[in-house]
């Protein structure tokens, strides 16, 4: 079944339904239960102006000459704008003739009108004259969910499912809940459909998909614990369920324990699971900063399913992210050739593929590739990515060392809102940073915040600009200023914290403020990396050892790399420390941290 029930065309405009009555159209996806009768006596009243006299004969033939002008004055009252006067007319002949068509068409002229009562009134005749009707009793059902009628909403939802044939049964448990997102309260929405699928939850091959559609209520709900027992339930019934792993999933974005259980239990025991929910899996381990773990997935499916484009995206990003540029742009590259050779035309293609062509062309540009940079950001179509591709010459010119005008390019860039001219600004201050051009980018950001002073983003880059040029107490200043407007910026209780012990000094104090920021993203490893560095300068090192390597797997970088040298380094694992620098160099040389500890400790790689 489409979008919508199948219109009887009375009138060529009628059929488009207004946007509220689609409202009630709900049950998108369930198995049609009959096919339309084509070309029936009524159809001729599609254009009465234009409809020649043997259509009409044909009409009246069938329908009798009284009912026929019946109909066609309701169709007439219909397009003049008098909907009730309309309803009326055709769900009288609906009533004299039985016809299934002509109860629809009442039901979608008070649809069309918003008059709920009234198509609520007709689908339930139409219901009447046709108990086994599978449409009749959707009309029914989706009408009572949008009125907010849940309680009356148990009895067609059963007949929906007592009426399916077997094999429809799982696309129908599929289809309701979102049938019912429509649902104003949806505590009463979970609890109702709970107590109508009693059978169906019972039933060994039903169990697993009408679970999850519980699961998938209680969700919508906001009962977190409860939709994870509905999943566990659904796995319980079958382990290869997709359903329960895909709840499981939104879980995980919930942060509900146990759910991450689940979705492995899927991916470890079905015998072919699914690559997109391997992908969705992917994504929340990223979500979650585990980055390792995501990147293993991720590979996974390039092995399972080497022509899955969206996996190669996902995963050539993430390698650029980690500074692994053979293996990036390997991999955009496939996903290009893959999404390319799909041909499907589409506003997410053009956005997925401009995203594909920057990744390329910052992997050529940190190749110092600068004419290999460009010709993947002329390959750019989508206007909504014009403005990333600039910003990306912008970079290219000033990697050149053609910084001015790299900026020259970003103010050049048209800004019709504050917030395109404040991402502007946000650019340059990039571009001044990236080019050590400190003073500038403190300017520039204290420029911004004399007329957004409570901007807690400007502010945080302002105090990471005033670190690099020493003005140590403007910077704890702004930052202490981002933890009293925006409490939960963990970035500014780390940076804090980070800078206190790179400092050595007031070193609980820093501890402390790294543990805040742990609290608010547990899985970070770079605040991980933080704590591991206070550690040490507390003299725990034994501590911070264990610390930072953990960081280091769950984020080969060249900072952790370089921390986390130092601290096997001073516990007399010389060789251990240069094997953890020399792959920490592989990711980045170009890493301040990491040159700098070198040649602190006088250690030539």
């Amino acid at each position: 079944m489409t979008a919508r029930p199948a219109s009887f065309n009375y009138h060529p405009s009628m059929t488009k339904l207004s946007g509220w009555t689609l409202g009630f159209l709900l049950l998108a996806g369930l198995p049609a239960c009959a096919q339309t009768r084509a070309q029936k006596a009524g159809d001729s009243l599609a254009s009465p102006a234009g409809t020649d006299s043997s259509q009409a004969a044909v009409a009246s033939s069938a329908l009798g000459s009284q009912l026929f002008y019946q109909l066609l004055i309701g169709e007439i009252t219909a397009q003049g704008g008098e909907a009730a006067a309309a309803f009326a007319l055709i769900l009288d002949a609906a009533r004299k003739t039985g016809d299934a068509d002509l109860y629809k068409r009442a039901t979608e002229v008070a649809l069309r009108a918003r008059a709920g009562d009234n198509a609520l009134q007709s689908a339930l005749a139409w219901k009447q004259a046709a108990p086994e009707s599978r449409e009749a009793n959707r009309y029914v059902l989706q009408i009572l969910i949008v009125l907010g009628r849940l309680s009356e909403a148990r009895e067609p939802l059963q007949t929906e499912l007592r009426l399916a044939p077997a094999p429809e049964r799982s696309a129908v448990l599929a289809a309701v809940p979102p049938a019912f997102a429509r649902a104003s309260d949806k505590k009463l929405a979970a609890k109702m459909v709970e107590e109508a699928l009693r059978s169906t939850l019972a039933d060994p091959v039903t169990a697993a998909e009408a679970w999850g559609a519980v699961a998938r209520l209680r969700l919508a709900a906001d009962e977190i614990p409860a939709a994870l027992e509905a999943a566990q339930r659904a796995q319980s019934a079958d382990v290869q369920s997709e359903t329960a792993a895909l709840v499981a999933l939104e879980l995980m974005d919930a942060k509900s324990s146990g759910a991450e259980t689940l979705v492995r239990h899927y991916l470890d025991k079905s015998a072919k699971p699914a690559s997109e929910i391997r992908l969705g899996f992917a994504r929340a381990l990223l979500e979650a900063q585990r980055y390792s773990e995501a990147t293993a997935q991720l590979q996974i499916i390039g092995r399972e399913r080497p022509d899955f484009a969206e996996a190669w995206l996902v995963l050539g990003s993430l390698q650029l992210q980690d500074n692994q540029l053979v293996q990036a742009q390997t991999s955009l590259e496939r996903y290009v050739a893959l999404t390319v050779q799909q041909d499907t035309p589409g506003a997410e293609r053009n956005r997925s593929l401009s995203q594909a062509y920057l990744a390329l062309a910052q992997v050529a540009e940190k190749r110092k590739d600068f004419p290999a940079a460009e010709g993947w950001l002329d390959k750019i179509e989508n206007s909504e990515e014009l403005i990333q591709a600039q910003t990306r010459r912008a970079s290219i010119l000033a990697a050149q060392g053609k910084l001015e005008m790299g900026r020259e390019l970003i103010r050049s860039l048209p800004a019709k809102t504050t917030a395109e001219a404040r991402q502007k600004l946000i650019v340059e201050v990039s571009l001044l940073r990236d080019a050590k051009q400190y003073k500038p980018a403190h300017d520039l950001l204290s420029s911004a915040l004399q007329a957004a002073p409570d901007d807690t983003d400007l502010l945080y880059d302002r105090a990471i600009v005033s670190e690099k040029l020493g003005l140590l107490d403007e910077m704890e200043r702004d930052l202490r200023q981002v933890m009293r407007l925006k409490p939960d910026y963990h970035h500014a209780y780390n940076a804090l914290g980070y800078s206190l012990a790179e400092r050595d000094v007031r070193l609980p104090e820093a501890k402390q403020l790294i543990e805040k920021a742990l609290s608010f993203a547990p899985t970070d490893p770079y605040i991980r990396d933080s704590l591991g560095w206070v550690e040490f300068r507390l003299g725990n090192k034994a501590e911070a050892a264990a610390i930072f390597d953990a960081a280091f797997k769950a984020r080969p970088d060249a900072e952790i790399a370089a921390h986390y040298g130092e601290v096997l380094w001073s516990l007399g694992q010389r060789e251990r420390a240069v094997a953890i620098w020399k792959e920490g160099k592989l990711l980045n040389p170009e890493n301040e941290t990491l040159l700098e500890t070198l040649k602190r400790l006088r250690v030539s790689l």
